[in-house]
């Protein structure tokens, strides 16, 4: 098919039907295909923005929308597609932090994908889809990365348990503020926790004493805190 000896209205047809006649040794036939392409980027090694050496891999969706652009625009517009995906892919991934590229991979596919397709428009080609596939880091950084998160959560850790023994001391604050009101919801409360340890140890054997005898049990008074002497 010779591009110069017709118009490309007349061969960039699509869904072109029919006898085709070439003429030997003055026509070129080039068979294109019109469908969806599957482009596998290899990993490339790339030094992000935080000077942090990755190695990202991505497959980029395309397809020729114009037969006569792809043959008589471009060499291998296939090859051309394939490295040229390449630099872009490092052109952009090198712009960016590594927290950026691990949390952000669908609008850097996006990026990837308006960049390719302006690029590759006057070749024929429409890029439908291109997609990050993996994001590897060296491993002492992944260890590095665990370790931050692990000393992350043990602090938030430590936080939710001095907000709970802070709520939990101020509800028992209450809580003795309103058995100090009455002698005998004390005395209940007591016997409450003696049922609740007989239920769930049967094997311990507990004798109920009254909490007045307490007070004359070495010699202590709850009233001033003090050592009574011992009367002879």
């Amino acid at each position: 098919m010779d591009p110069g000896a017709s118009s490309p209205e007349k061969l960039d047809k699509e869904n072109l039907v029919g006898l085709i006649l070439i003429l030997p040794c003055i026509d070129i036939f080039v068979k294109v295909d019109l469908r969806t392409v599957t482009c596998n980027i290899p990993p490339q090694e790339i030094l992000t923005r935080d000077s942090v050496t990755t190695q990202v891999d991505g497959v980029v969706y395309y397809r020729i929308y114009s037969a006569v652009s792809a043959v008589a625009n471009v060499n291998d517009v296939h090859q051309a597609t394939f490295l040229l995906a390449q630099t872009t892919l490092r052109n952009v991934l090198g712009t960016r932090t590594l927290s950026q590229i691990l949390a952000g991979r669908e609008e850097i596919a996006h990026s990837i994908q308006t960049l390719l397709d302006d690029a590759t428009e006057l070749w024929g080609i429409r890029v439908a889809r291109v997609e990050i596939k993996d994001v590897r880091i060296p491993v002492q950084l992944q260890r590095s990365m665990a370790a931050e998160a692990e000393a992350t959560r043990e602090a938030r850790a430590k936080v939710l348990a001095a907000e709970g023994e802070m709520n939990a001391s101020k509800a028992l604050k209450s809580a003795s503020m309103v058995l100090a009101e009455s002698p005998a919801a004390l005395q209940l409360r007591y016997l409450q926790t003696l049922a609740t340890v007989a239920t769930e140890k049967n094997s311990t054997i507990v004798f109920p004493l009254p909490i007045n005898m307490l007070e004359g049990i070495g010699g202590i008074t709850y009233d001033n805190h003090q050592k009574v002497p011992n009367r002879a």
